[in-house]
């Protein structure tokens, strides 16, 4: 009972990890934009979200070490690489969540977001101080993930969107956007978001040939999530700019919300932003600093300090910042730039027998990574030509 908990709090881990403020700020933003063709922009980053899962889940509980020591044992000290590359990309998204914590808190109680950010910062440091800490992320992940999804459903059905339109559009659109699509990946398998699930499955001690089936369904669930609340804000935000109205630049989610269902759904958007962000907290901080742990025996018996260390420094960051918007949009790409690199290196320890512990990754799944390592290497050249 215990491990099936952790299998689909893995998933949810990993999911409410992708659902953050980049995420609902991407999403709506991205519709506003492309309108039903972004329905294709989510298609193809689904499909390259799954060759990346499931390759890095497997690989890495198979292997039954941390893709860190993985990296370390392919070539001394890229792992360490690895490990910089990832929590730079933590530490930038977790800015944008300690934002999207305040915002959520002051659309439902009118307190400075200041303020809000910090009372969300005790809250994380307290999950993470509970004596059943992975017990309680999981349950946590769960409960949140599900809230978020039901009261988005409620702003889509509001919204009334063209749903025949969008779903013709998802496989036939009108406009291709390549920097949307690395933008998509990046915040949803990114980064440390890559890694979020299988480390928590390890240190679970859900590893080894025997766990392959429910680490395989756990790495599909957590993107099956995903993509069912990004394709429902999808269409919320499209039912809204169908009509005619414009989103607002400031915060575009919260205009998806307000012009859906009035007053109410601005507080439910209040509702949706603190759990997306809280969840995405827990989950950045959680994945970054398990990417340092077997570095040090220090560093491990003094993970709690350093997971609330690097909470309390993206709080402090972001009053100092201001609005993350802009952010949000950056590290989702930056993140998806990190992707390529990441696979890559996981991909290659794969072949190494003597690290896989008897276990045969399968041909067809290497053929998929390295496909999705070809095309975020080109749309990521693309995407920086774009952004420098």
């Amino acid at each position: 009972m215990k491990h099936n908990s952790a299998i689909l709090g893995a998933a949810f881990l990993m999911a409410t990890s992708a659902i953050g403020p980049g995420f609902l700020t991407q999403t709506s933003r991205f519709t506003g934009e492309l309108m039903a063709s972004m329905g294709f922009v989510i298609l193809i980053s689904v499909i390259l979200d799954i060759g990346t899962q499931l390759n890095i889940w497997r690989i890495v509980t198979m292997s039954e070490d941390r893709a860190q020591d993985l990296s370390n044992k392919i070539i001394p000290g890229l792992g360490y690489f690895l490990a910089a590359l990832i929590a730079l990309g933590g530490l930038v998204f977790n800015i944008g969540n300690m934002a999207g914590c305040g915002l959520g808190i002051n659309v439902l109680t009118g307190i400075k977001p200041e303020t809000g950010a910090i009372i969300s910062c005790v809250i994380a440091l307290g999950i993470f101080w509970y004596k059943e800490a992975g017990v309680l992320m999981d349950n946590f992940a769960k409960l949140l993930g599900i809230l978020m999804i039901g009261l988005t459903v409620y702003i889509a059905i509001s919204s009334r969107p063209p749903v025949g339109e969008a779903l013709y559009r998802t496989f036939w659109p009108l406009e291709i956007d390549v920097k949307k699509i690395v933008t998509l990946v990046g915040g949803t398998v990114g980064g440390y978001i890559s890694f979020a699930g299988a480390h928590r499955l390890l240190d679970a001690g859900i590893k080894g040939k025997n766990s392959l089936k429910q680490v395989s369904n756990s790495a599909v669930s957590g993107i099956l999530i995903t993509t069912l609340m990004r394709y429902i804000l999808f269409l919320a935000a499209l039912g809204v700019v169908s009509g005619g109205l414009i989103l607002a630049k400031d915060n575009p989610a919260a205009s998806v919300f307000q012009n859906a269902a009035g007053q109410i759904g601005y507080k439910f958007f209040g509702v949706v932003l603190w759990c997306a962000a809280i969840t995405s907290v827990v989950g950045a901080s959680y994945t970054s600093v398990s990417f340092w742990k077997t570095f040090s025996p220090a560093i491990a018996k003094k993970e709690k300090i350093i997971i609330s260390f690097f909470i309390i420094a993206s709080t402090i960051i972001f009053t100092l910042r201001g609005n993350p918007v802009d952010l949000l949009i950056k590290a989702g790409a930056v993140n998806g730039i990190i992707l390529p690199i990441a696979l890559a290196v996981i991909l290659i320890a794969a072949t190494r027998s003597s690290l896989m512990k008897q276990y045969k990754h399968p041909v067809w799944l290497q053929v998929f990574g390295w496909l999705v390592v070809a095309v975020m290497t080109w749309m990521s050249i693309k995407t920086i030509q774009q952004l420098f």
